[in-house]
This record gives C-alpha cells, sequence and structure tokens, in this order.
C-alpha cells in the first residue's frame, strides 16, 4: 500500500526538507524576544507571573540600567544564590533544598525560594541539615568550584556571605529583549 515511501530515494528526500516539505522561516522580532522570555523563566525556574513582577519591579527603579537591575532581582533569589555557591546540583535541586528548610538566612529559617537576598546577608546550612545526605562529601563538591566573586562559601563554618552586587556576566542571556516584550 505504501510501498512508494519505503524507496531510498523518498527516504533520502524526506531527511532533506522539514515536515510540510516547507523551510522554517526567521523567527519574527516578537518570536525571537518570546523566546528569550522563555529562555529566562526557565533557566531561573520562575513563572510567568514572577518574571512580570521583576520586570515591574526593575522598570519603576529610577536610576540605573533596567536590566541590569533586571538581572540582579533574579540572581539574588536565595535558590539561585545556594545555586551559585555551588551547594546543589542545578536551580531546580536548590530550589527544593530551600523549600524543605534546610537552608538559615541571618538566623532565620527561610523556605521561600525567592526570598530576596541582599549584600551582607549569611546564608547558612541548618544545624539538622548538615548531616542529610545531600550534605555528605560537600569537601570534594566544592573543590573544583568555582564561585561568582559576588557569593563566598566558607566550608569549615558551613556559611556563605553575600559580598556584593551580581554583575551580568552571562552572554547567554538577552535582557533587553524581555524587557521590550514586557512594554508592548
Amino acid at each position: 500500500m505504501y510501498d512508494k515511501c519505503q524507496t531510498a530515494k523518498f527516504s533520502a528526500a524526506a531527511t532533506k526538507t522539514s515536515p510540510g516539505g516547507k523551510r522554517p522561516k526567521a523567527p519574527t522580532e516578537y518570536g525571537a524576544q518570546l523566546m528569550e522570555k522563555q529562555k529566562i523563566r526557565f533557566s531561573y525556574g520562575i513563572s510567568e507571573r514572577q518574571l512580570s513582577n521583576y520586570v515591574k519591579k526593575a522598570s519603576h527603579i529610577k536610576g540605573a540600567g533596567t536590566a541590569e537591575k533586571l538581572f540582579e532581582s533574579l540572581e539574588s533569589r536565595l535558590d539561585n544564590v545556594i545555586y551559585k555557591m555551588g551547594l546543589g546540583a542545578s536551580r531546580r535541586a536548590t530550589r527544593q533544598m530551600v523549600s524543605h528548610g534546610h537552608f538559615v538566612v541571618n538566623s532565620h529559617r527561610v523556605t521561600i525560594p525567592s526570598y530576596e537576598l541582599k549584600q551582607g546577608d549569611v546564608v547558612k546550612i541548618r544545624e539538622g541539615s548538615k548531616g542529610k545526605k545531600i550534605f555528605e562529601n560537600l569537601g570534594d563538591k566544592l573543590k573544583d568550584y568555582n564561585s561568582p566573586s559576588w557569593v563566598a562559601f566558607d566550608l569549615a563554618a558551613m556559611e556563605g556571605k553575600i559580598l556584593g552586587k551580581p554583575k551580568n556576566t552571562e552572554t547567554f542571556l538577552d535582557l533587553n529583549a524581555v524587557l521590550e516584550f514586557y512594554s508592548r
């Protein structure tokens, strides 16, 4: 019945064309902005509403660049800071570690992954959590890890500190495209 589809000539031709037989079009400006927005949402593990709120907050701050303020607010989330310290394998894993209550910020237990940290804040592993399996062999995990210059983790004290504001050195994120997307 489908004998024509079984030939070598047909299968070679089928691999050359995409489904539908047409070449994919270049994304529009809106499409490119949408892709950047989704890339940020999925890399930080945040919802549409959370990203929208971060953009609104960054655009209402007077002074320096809006893109820089957006980056600072995304990077200073508790789950992201713990990821940047090297304590978790991924942002998703550190998000779960935070919601399970394994961390203390300035001597208060925090279970909110979106908790915003400021310069000078101290993040510690909770005493009851230090013996957990996720924190064993922490020295081996952090031996080859280089954290960003704005965070530091002291393995002996099992605590980290925010030394400054995050600087945007990421090249794969186009924050201006996200800001333009939300300014529509």
